[in-house]
């Protein structure tokens, strides 16, 4: 009998340490980390930034040791500004 593992990485979210499977999602491990904030994110009222506070992609994959924050969105700019 053959078993699959599935590899996992360590992430960080908000501080937590969390091991996900290597084919997660920069939201998939908001999500594990604090479901109320995965929420907040997929509907564009809280964003995902990195260690250095650069924005990231919901959808991007996770690495291991990657570090993620949650922040509050930026509303888009109106034509008025």
């Amino acid at each position: 009998m053959t078993t699959m593992s599935t590899k996992s990485v360590r992430v960080f979210v908000n501080g937590a340490g969390l091991d996900l499977p290597e084919s997660a999602t920069a939201l998939d491990a908001v999500r594990a980390a604090d479901s109320e904030e995965g929420v907040g994110v997929a509907a564009g009222a809280r964003a995902i930034s990195d260690s250095r506070g650069l924005l990231i992609k919901p959808a991007e994959r996770v690495y291991a040791g990657a570090i993620y924050r949650t922040i509050r969105a930026k509303p888009p700019l109106s034509n008025d500004e």
